[in-house]
């Protein structure tokens, strides 16, 4: 691993894939990687997707992590994967003659590599896992587009927006408007939030590991790692479903009562649309057990979240990708998704160990 990436998180998406791939190789992992056709990082390296199994080739319980479904959240999400369930070994020693782990790394790897939370075509990933012939159509975004995306789109200005977006909560509520804004939207190409017309080829690579890769196990624990919402370093596990009618009550025996739904008002996050979790039950069907979660690490509150959003989405509407990873406006994104400070970051991956700890035993227990 590099220096750096030893005494915190990976600096850049090369070093995270270079560490991600080093330590996995080290763990006797089975690699697979999905490269990015028709782009390249900052730095002209590749851009993919790599899984890491290990395990018996047809597991009868399965453990999957997934880090980067939003690109710049994947700084988390591969330091937990590569320091906690490569690094420490949790993995290898959880691996055995019925129990696989398989890690999907950089799930969105374009919007890892630019610092961007969507990917190479404005469309955020963790929205575009629905019926693209009959897209959900969200309203309430309507009312508050233009106050995220100006018509004029002059120089950005963050006391500007952030005045615009204390009238919008003085008119709507922050929990309206939080929904109104992240549930997902399917009309703005240039707007935040983005579901897209169309499956991306991150669905597409999804897909194909959720057939090929998950698909088959009798009983899956899924953990999506995502930061940006909630109280600062705390590691929220938010219920995302399963078929059969006992998910959600074996999910709170897994979690405890740390355990959050969106649709029941519980969680930091309002309820959203076409997330990843809607792929996994949907390839493996009603004949595997499914206890599927995002785990959310907090970071700052929501307004400083959402002018890291609104900055970025105005950088790469006037700079070409080279240029809008190199400016200034960039920190705003990052310290809204990656915290520099060495105590969320200790604070994140203790925690990341505690729930990958909690599903395991959930797996191994059976019920």
């Amino acid at each position: 691993m590099s220096d750096e990436s030893l005494h915190g998180f990976p600096p850049d998406y090369a070093h995270a894939r270079a560490d991600f791939l080093t330590a996995a190789r080290e763990a006797g992992a089975r690699l697979r990687s999905f490269v990015l056709p028709g782009h390249r990082g900052p730095d002209g390296g590749e851009l993919a997707v790599d899984t890491a199994y290990l395990g018996p080739s047809a597991p009868e319980k399965l453990l999957v992590a997934v880090s980067g479904t939003h690109g710049i959240e994947g700084f988390c999400g591969s330091a937990c994967q590569t320091r906690v369930l490569l690094g420490e070994g949790v993995a290898r020693s959880a691996a055995g003659p019925v129990t696989g782990v398989l890690l999907v790394h950089g799930l969105n790897p374009y919007g890892f590599a630019y610092l961007r939370r969507v990917n190479e075509d404005n469309i955020d990933v963790n929205r575009n896992f629905v019926d693209h012939a009959a897209p959900p159509h969200s309203e309430a975004y309507e009312a508050v587009h233009a106050a995220l995306v100006p018509a004029d789109d002059g120089a950005f200005v963050p006391g500007e927006l952030v005045a615009r977006l204390l009238a919008l909560r003085g008119g709507l509520g922050a929990e309206r408007l939080q929904e109104a804004v992240t549930r997902g939207q399917y009309r703005h190409p240039d707007g935040l939030f983005y579901g897209g017309t169309a499956p991306t080829w991150s669905r597409r690579v999804f897909e194909t590991v959720v057939a090929e890769q998950i698909a088959g196990a009798a009983h899956v624990g899924y953990i999506d790692l995502h930061t940006g919402l909630g109280e600062r370093g705390v590691g929220e596990p938010i219920f995302r479903g399963g078929l059969d009618a006992d998910a959600r009550a074996r999910a709170h025996r897994w979690y405890g009562d740390a355990l959050t739904a969106s649709e029941e008002g519980t969680s930091s996050s309002t309820p959203i649309v076409g997330n990843t979790a809607t792929a996994v039950a949907a390839g493996v069907g009603t004949a595997t057990r499914l206890t599927a979660i995002t785990l959310e690490f907090g970071t700052q509150p929501g307004p400083e979240v959402l002018v890291g959003l609104c900055a970025d989405a105005w950088l790469h509407r006037h700079r070409a990708p080279a240029d809008a990873v190199r400016s200034e406006l960039k920190g705003l994104i990052r310290e809204a998704f990656c915290p520099a400070d060495a105590d969320w970051r200790g604070r994140v991956l203790d925690r990341a160990r505690e729930v990958f700890g909690q599903a395991l035993a959930g797996l191994a227990d059976g019920k």
